[in-house]
């Protein structure tokens, strides 16, 4: 696509809505599980009492954050998102701390998602189970190909899956309200069980209640991941690009709150019953069940209670949770290849992150982010238990430093703003940003007291090398900046003199060819030098050179060890000590080969020479290509085929 079409790949709302918010509305499809699952640890009376107070309390917690966002794409709809807002406010620090909190996310939000897709459609398919890590792989490569086509494409592609995920879920919460209103609704099969207290968690009171509460809300806080990619999206709308933005967000926060508020209270209604270890803590008559029970999900369980017999429901909402899971991927595939490529827009990632490739899409990105959560699944064999435990602590970091870095926004705002009703607005902004830095803030804390040991350290540990990984390249191309940046006495500066030199080994067209190109450029001095390894050969070059009366001085190097790279070295060094201001071009013939196995053959003594002269001062070094028969036509394969953004900027 070219250049010039970039705006037809913006986005109405109707497919703004699947591709940004697919993340957060997805978070319902397994926050109720991690949230029951925690309370679980302390049996099934604990849960009944507790859910609801946990489920309240994140629905809190999520209207809070998504009304503090909408002051976001409002201030800044560059893109930049909860980045840009904390570098801007807070410093380049903050900013990068929250960068690197939110690439870690991403990455953790496509393993998380393809994992409990997979987990969830094996409800519908079970001859997926044991096959998790292939079928998980082959998605994020599905994925990534689809984006490479571009962001709108794969929006189309994309958003009949999650609009048939929201029909599912309301549609079954709609259809389990009015079985309960008429005392229709049935129990869950997991009803029958008795959920017992985990081994160490029989006798819960005090502070290890309150702890276990608490593990319980920051799991369920896993439902507001996906929020801030809508902040980080906004150039992606069609206009206005801001007031869209936000009213998707509205309505983003708004399905997440309903399906999340419905799925736990028909979970408690229908009498689910989910344990970390089944086998163990479900009882039958006071007898475990044994390792042989499959545990089906929340939304698994729920949808075969409501429907019943109806089993096209069942397959419905297994197959729309799976497609939905999966494709809440794509919310990362859109927001770190943005926030990447602004990242090397600013210096702190490699530049080629930063140009858009054939379809433009930011397609160095796209590779990236699909290469680490692969590893991420093979690491955790697309475990979302163990894979959950990472999540959620970058999305609250970057939270908390976006929400407090808006509320220094509006109060600069007001300090220069007169005018009564703006000041007005203003301050109900700031007061709503305040209330979110508060609330997110709390969450990061009781994330991190609760999830440290069980492995949200690596995801720290993760964003601290990724921290100090940006700030090493920022510090590399700075540094290199200030090398080339010219001082104003250099502007006009020119060497004293050309010196030339040709480098043969025997004479044949590329070698002409070479010599006439460096004639052409009529440089103060030229010369051909050849390196004497057989005195034969060399012999015969002179003779040779006199009979075609070629008018370039040839200069024979001894080498008494039959090395060729370090006389050459000597030589052009000679040179250099002797006119330190003089350039000295070395022109070197090589051979274009067209099949890989040629290589190996030709251009060894050429490669290693170029290696050697290319870190010395004052020297440069040109190749004289001579293209074999064997090239023919492969220049085509270098310009017709796609190219991504490290091709097309070309070197940095």
């Amino acid at each position: 696509m070219r250049s010039d079409r970039l705006g037809e790949t913006l986005l109405p709302k109707r497919l703004a809505l699947p591709i940004f918010a697919s993340d957060a509305l997805s978070s319902v499809a397994y926050a109720p599980d991690e949230i029951l699952l925690m309370l679980g640890l302390a049996g099934g009376a604990f849960v009944t009492t507790h859910s609801w107070q946990i489920a309240v309390g994140v629905v809190f917690v999520m209207a809070v954050v998504v009304a503090s966002y909408r002051q976001n794409v409002h201030a800044y709809p560059s893109g930049g998102g909860d980045y840009e807002v904390a570098t801007v406010n807070l410093g380049p620090r903050a900013g990068l701390t929250v960068a690197s909190a939110l690439l870690v996310d991403y990455v953790l939000t496509v393993a998380v998602s393809i994992s409990s897709g997979v987990q969830n459609a094996a409800t519908a398919l079970p001859g997926l189970r044991g096959h998790e890590v292939e079928v998980a792989i082959g998605l994020i490569a599905l994925l990534t190909a689809m984006n490479l086509r571009g962001v709108r494409e794969s929006g189309k592609a994309f958003a009949l899956p999650v609009y048939a995920f929201m029909v599912g879920i309301i549609g079954m919460g709609v259809f389990g309200i009015v079985q309960g209103l008429t005392g229709t609704l049935g129990q869950a099969e997991s009803a029958k069980y008795t959920l017992i207290p985990e081994v160490g968690h029989e006798e819960m009171a005090g502070i290890a209640t309150a702890f276990l509460l608490l593990r319980a809300f920051s799991s369920g806080c896993a439902a507001l991941t996906g929020v801030e990619a809508i902040s980080n999206g906004v150039p992606a709308f069609e206009k206005p690009k801001s007031r869209n933005a936000a009213s998707t967000l509205l309505l983003m926060g708004g399905l997440s709150i309903v399906m999340l508020s419905t799925i736990i209270g028909l979970g408690r209604a229908t009498g689910i019953q989910i344990a970390d270890n089944p086998g163990s803590q479900l009882t039958l008559n006071g007898q475990p069940i044994g390792p042989g029970y499959v545990q089906d999900t929340v939304l698994g369980q729920l949808a075969k209670t409501v429907f019943g017999s109806f089993t096209p429901g069942i397959v419905f909402v297994s197959i729309v949770t799976g497609l939905i899971l999966v494709l809440a991927a794509n919310t990362a595939f859109n927001g770190f290849p943005v926030l990447g490529s602004i990242l090397a827009k600013d210096g702190y990632l490699p530049r080629q992150l930063h140009t858009r490739g054939d379809r433009l899409a930011f397609s160095n990105g796209i590779l990236i982010l699909a290469g680490a959560a692969a590893l991420l699944i093979v690491a955790y064999q697309a475990k979302v238990t163990a894979l959950i435990q990472l999540y959620i602590v970058g999305v609250f970091v970057s939270f908390t430093l976006s929400q407090t870095g808006m509320i220094r926004h509006w109060n600069r705002a007001l300090r220069t703003e007169s005018d009564l009703r703006a000041r007005r607005r203003m301050m109900r902004s700031r007061a709503i940003n305040a209330l979110g830095a508060f609330m997110s803030g709390t969450v990061l804390v009781v994330v991190l007291i609760t999830k440290f040991m069980e492995g949200a350290r690596y995801a720290i540990l993760a964003m601290a090398i990724l921290f100090v990984l940006m700030l090493g390249i920022r510090r590399h191309y700075d540094r290199v900046n200030d090398e080339l940046r010219l001082d104003d006495d250099e502007s006009q500066l020119l060497p004293s003199r050309v010196h030339a030199i040709v480098l043969l080994s025997k004479l044949h067209k590329p070698a002409m060819r070479a010599l006439a190109y460096a004639r052409a450029t009529r440089p103060t001095f030229l010369e051909a030098i050849t390196v004497e390894v057989d005195p034969e050969e060399s012999e015969a070059l002179r003779e040779e050179w006199t009979r075609r009366e070629i008018p370039v001085p040839l200069k024979v190097l001894a080498s008494p060890y039959r090395e060729i790279s370090r006389p050459i070295i000597d030589y052009v060094l000679s040179i250099r000590s002797g006119s330190p201001r003089d350039v000295v071009v070395v022109y070197i013939p090589e051979y274009v080969l067209g099949r890989w196995w040629e290589q190996i053959l030709h251009n060894q003594s050429a490669l290693r020479l170029k290696a050697r002269l290319l870190f010395t001062p004052g020297v440069m070094v040109a190749s004289v290509p001579w293209q074999l028969r064997s090239s023919e036509g492969l220049e085509e394969t270098f310009f017709d085929g796609p190219a991504v953004g490290s091709v097309r900027r070309g070197p940095s």
